[in-house]
Formats: structure tokens, sequence, C-alpha cells
């Protein structure tokens, strides 16, 4: 899709509509003397992280339609583009509650070495997109900005990969977008509670310390937060049996917010699903084990029994 400086083309004609501020594009490509680019919090410097510092580098932003305020407008969606193009279709990262695609710090360079092309999105409301306009950001603009992407840049059906509550997030998608979904694997899955469920009680040192409070520091985190609760949050428990798509469940051994119990009964839901434990493994599969989810993943998109 070619892009006019600053404005998304949204039509197949070559025009784009009218943009009032054209260098809005350009400045998601700026990029700050560390490398990192210019929009993310100046506090990215003093991350210590090697791979966190590596996959804060790639991070850019990319135009997406959503309507705001009930008119047309878009985003510019942060997000890790793939720098290589693989025979299979593209994997495509979610993330969990209130994240980035920076949780995928550890584990994103192990898929692209495994030859996979790998797309690691930040969910609205989330992360590290432009939200000064403040768009709505509950469950339904979630899915349909995540379509929008999906439309707009990947254009191919995805292995669409949810940790925690990312796989409400995938699932919720799937169930209203199967066309854009080739199969689909869950990590630690939060599918069976309302709203955040266990997720509020995270914590705060393990969902906000470092890495993972980066994006609070954007001034319309809070918002966006807010009209996420507003909306609900995910409820899921009767879309499950409605996936038709192949699906990779991945669970911690020692996972103390998804019970194994849990998993099972998921697994029973969805009987064509592959089930595998991650063995001295809490929540935060792929934070922690970088190299097991890597291996299940790369050989679920091709095809193995992982």
């Amino acid at each position: 899709m070619a892009l006019t400086w600053g404005c998304p083309q949204l039509n197949g004609a070559g025009t784009a509509p009218k943009c009032a501020r054209p260098s809005r594009f350009a400045a998601s490509l700026a990029r700050s003397g560390g490398g990192f680019p210019s929009f993310l919090p100046k506090e990215v410097e003093k991350i210590k992280d090697p791979f966190a510092r590596r996959l804060a580098r790639r991070i850019e932003r990319v135009p997406v339609p959503v309507q705001i305020e009930l008119s047309d407008g878009w985003v510019m969606s942060s997000c890790v583009k793939p720098s290589i193009r693989s025979k299979n279709n593209p994997v495509v990262l979610l993330h969990c509650f209130d994240s980035s695609c920076l949780e995928w710090r550890h584990a994103y360079h192990l898929l692209e070495e495994a030859g996979l092309e790998v797309w690691a999105v930040d969910v609205l409301g989330w992360g590290f997109s432009d939200l000064e306009k403040r768009p709505s950001c509950g469950v339904s603009s979630k899915r349909h900005h995540l379509y929008q992407l999906w439309k707009s840049h990947i254009r191919k059906p995805m292995v669409l990969v949810g940790p925690s509550l990312g796989a409400a997030a995938a699932i919720d998608f799937v169930v209203n977008h199967s066309e854009a979904v080739e199969k689909l694997v869950l990590i630690n899955g939060c599918v069976y509670e309302e709203g955040i469920g266990h997720l509020a009680k995270l914590p705060k040192s393990i969902a906000y310390a470092g890495v993972g409070r980066l994006h609070c520091l954007l001034p319309w985190w809070k918002d966006a937060s807010v009209s996420f609760m507003r909306s609900g949050g995910y409820n899921v428990v009767d879309q499950i049996k409605e996936v038709k798509q192949k699906v990779l469940i991945v669970y911690g051994e020692h996972d103390r917010i998804v019970t194994k119990k849990l998993q099972v009964r998921l697994h029973c839901e969805l009987p064509s699903a592959i089930i595998r434990q991650v063995p001295d493994c809490g929540h935060l599969l792929h934070v922690e084990k970088p190299n097991a989810i890597a291996n299940l993943i790369a050989d679920f998109v091709r095809g193995g029994n992982c």
C-alpha cells in the first residue's frame, strides 16, 4: 500500500483523504540520539536490558483507519514490523493486559531467527500508539483497530498469538474476523474471566516495573485505560466453541494466575487443539522461557505437532 507523506492511502483510486497534520507520519519515523523512535518516552534511554533496547529501536508507527467521535480518522499505531518475508503466513504477536510489544523482547529475535515473518503489535489503548485524539479503546474498538491494521498492512491470513488477556483478544478477534486468521496460539490464556479478572491482582512489581511501565508514561494512558474499563472488558466464554481454526494452547507449570484446570477446560472446548505445558515457568511464559515458546510457535506455524 502506497503512502503519501503523513497520510494513509485508504482507497484503490490512489487518492488519500485530506490531512490536518501532514507531519505526523514523518514524525513517526524520527529517531532520538540513541536510535530510539522519538515518540517513545525519554525514559527508554534508562532501560538496561539489551533485548528490550534492541526491540525498542525497531518500533515504528503505521497509519490505521479508525473512527474517532463518529467520524473517519486514523491512529498512528505502534508495532514492530518483520525484517524478513516468509513462505509461511505471518506470525502476529499480541501482548498481555495493559502492556506493549516490548513484552516480546526476549522471544522476538528467536522467532525471526527461526525464519518466521513476525509482527509485534500494540493493542489499541496500550503500547505506544498516538492516541492524542482519544479514540474509544473498548473491546469492539480494539477488535476493529486490529482488523484495520491487518487489512491495511499485513494482508495475509495470520498465526495470531495471544498471551494472558491477549488470548481473550485473539478469540474475540477470530470469531468476528475468521478470514484474517489461519491459526491461533493461546499462552496462559485468561479466557474464563469477565473484564480483566485475576489480572487485577497481578503484582505491580511484575506489571509495571521497568520495561513494562514505559507505555504508562504517555499522556493518554489513563484515559485509554478508563475507556477500556468502561467497555466492560473481555467476556469470550461463549465464543470459545465458535473457533474453527487450529489452536495451540501453551501454559506454564507454575502459573498462579491461570490454573492448569482452566487450561485443560479450554482444551476440552477446543478438541482439535494441541496443548503443551512448559515446566518451571509462571504466567509470563514468553518472558521467562523465550526459547521454549519460540520453538513451539515455530513448529506449529510449519505444521508440526510441537
